[in-house]
């Protein structure tokens, strides 16, 4: 019989393995996070060009980015580029994370790991490359046409910054939706009987956080709640045909 001093210590080894395990992941992407980025850092300059490309090509011959910050000229450049080193290094941190998190699965939940990382990685992808050559063109394009002909339209590049950005992230993470479904119904949280109930509520949904999230026109509100409802829809598909109503009954007594 295990005495409680030492059940006590084994838990305290289990838990700084752990510790140890998450830190050595986290260094490592980190690391290549860094890596890319130093080998990226040359090019900045042609890769903030080609950021800022989508609003450049609806701006007037006559209007140009401007900026008001002292440090914008460096700084914004400077995060576009490890923003683009991040998306570079994903699918090696979605890799560390797998195997932080591999040996607490069991052997025929570890089998779905590649798929699901290899998926998120190009789900996210395709959230930015349509928010890029889709969104960014139409936002754009409509804001320039509105705006007063006594108006010129100069933005400043650190407000072009963060609002490309949040949008980037926006439907990166929007377009991982069919991901989080499969994984909701194989952990047993939910069931596809009542994710098939709930999708005029999630219809509903989508155009209600586009609304909050996006820019205030009709325009990149449809945008990003179509293409939500129509991945869950998706999610839902994958899930009917790749978890057997056995394993789906197991997750939820599981659960």
């Amino acid at each position: 019989m295990v005495e409680p001093i030492e059940e006590e210590k084994l838990h305290e080894d289990g838990l700084i393995g752990h510790l140890r395990d998450l830190r050595s992941s986290v260094v490592k992407s980190l690391v290549a996070l860094v890596v890319v980025f130093i080998g990226l850092f040359p090019f900045s300059e042609q890769i903030y060009e080609l950021f800022a490309d989508p609003l450049l090509a609806e701006l007037p011959a006559s209007s140009a980015l401007i900026a008001t910050g002292v440090l914008a000229p460096f700084l914004v450049p400077l995060k576009v580029t490890l923003f683009v080193a991040f998306c570079i290094c994903m699918p090696f941190m979605l890799y560390q994370l797998w195997l932080f998190v591999a040996p607490g699965l069991y052997r025929r939940e570890r089998r779905f790991v590649v798929p699901l990382v290899f998926s998120s990685t190009c789900l996210f992808f395709v959230g930015v490359a349509f928010a890029y050559f889709l969104v960014f063109r139409i936002v754009f394009g409509f804001i320039v046409s509105i705006a007063p002909s006594s108006v010129s339209v100069m933005p400043d590049v650190q407000s072009h910054l963060s609002f490309a950005l949040t949008i980037f992230l926006t439907f990166g993470l929007a377009f991982e939706v069919p991901v989080a479904v499969f994984l909701l119904v194989r952990m047993g949280v939910l069931e596809l009987a009542a994710l098939r109930r709930a999708r005029p509520y999630v219809l509903v949904g989508s155009f209600v956080v586009a609304a909050i999230i996006t820019p205030p026109d009709v325009f990149s509100q449809v945008l990003l709640a179509l293409p939500v409802w129509l991945l869950y829809e998706i999610g839902i598909w994958i899930s009917a045909r790749l978890i057997k109503p056995d394993d789906e009954n197991e997750q939820s007594e599981d659960a």
